[in-house]
């Protein structure tokens, strides 16, 4: 398992490398977050402290204070309402490049980051590549009231949609529930598989007490998969 383990993190760590040969000089990036995106970040504070130009939007705390310590520039959609390129991970993605993120509870600020970005590529380790989404269970980001309405309406969409499953409150080891940099927080939907990812997004927003979830359709463009034979490219509609 520990050697399983050592060579996905070095997946994660090629796919991020290959990840920075799309950077330029003087781009506006978004720094995702999760454990791939920390390679990223590491990467990129690397070329910075050699001279590279760039100004970044994290969209975590966690990310803010990994790219602080770094000096890797950075500033926030406010400031910078428009970005070059987004690069982050996910917890499964598939040959469309529709995504499930939000494994480190960082999916709302991630998808407003992306959206605001002309690119967006994902990268990921070979674990990560699947035929159809939902065996990683699904986080929605929940308002804090309401919690239970709430819940019991995820579940009943989803199995309106063809993935019946529990919908559980995501709790910290000492059995807090999980707080979110924006003080929501998360349901982890496991739902086995998804036959329609984005017609269950749709379906998800309207949910009052849904603020957002961990579908990403249309939205990345190009991910870069480290495999144990080299790094995949996919694009989306190639």
């Amino acid at each position: 398992m520990t050697d399983l383990a050592t060579t996905l993190d070095q997946q994660k760590r090629i796919a991020a490398a290959k990840a920075l040969e799309e950077v330029d000089h003087g781009m506006r990036l978004g720094l995702g977050t999760g454990s791939t995106a920390r390679h990223f970040v590491d990467l990129l504070g690397e070329r910075v402290r050699l001279g590279l130009k760039v100004l970044c939007v994290p969209t975590s705390i966690a990310t803010m204070k990994q790219a602080a310590s770094l000096g890797i520039p950075l500033t926030t959609l406010d400031e910078t309402p428009e970005l070059d390129l987004a690069i982050d991970g996910a917890d499964e993605l598939d040959d469309e490049l529709t995504l499930i993120k939000g494994g480190g509870g960082a999916l709302l600020r991630e998808k407003i980051v992306a959206s605001a970005c002309s690119r967006f590529i994902v990268i990921a380790d070979s674990s990560k590549h699947v035929a159809r989404l939902g065996r990683f269970p699904l986080p929605v980001e929940v308002n804090v009231f309401g919690l239970e309405s709430t819940r019991i309406k995820v579940e009943a969409v989803c199995e309106a949609n063809g993935c019946p499953g529990s919908a559980r409150l995501r709790r910290l080891a000492d059995g807090k529930p999980f707080v979110t940099d924006g003080g929501h927080h998360i349901l982890d939907c496991a739902l086995g598989a998804i036959p329609d990812a984005e017609r269950l997004g749709v379906a998800l927003n309207g949910i009052a007490g849904v603020v957002e979830h961990g579908i990403f359709a249309s939205l990345c463009d190009t991910a870069f998969i480290a495999r144990s034979d080299g790094v995949a490219l996919l694009k989306r509609n190639a």
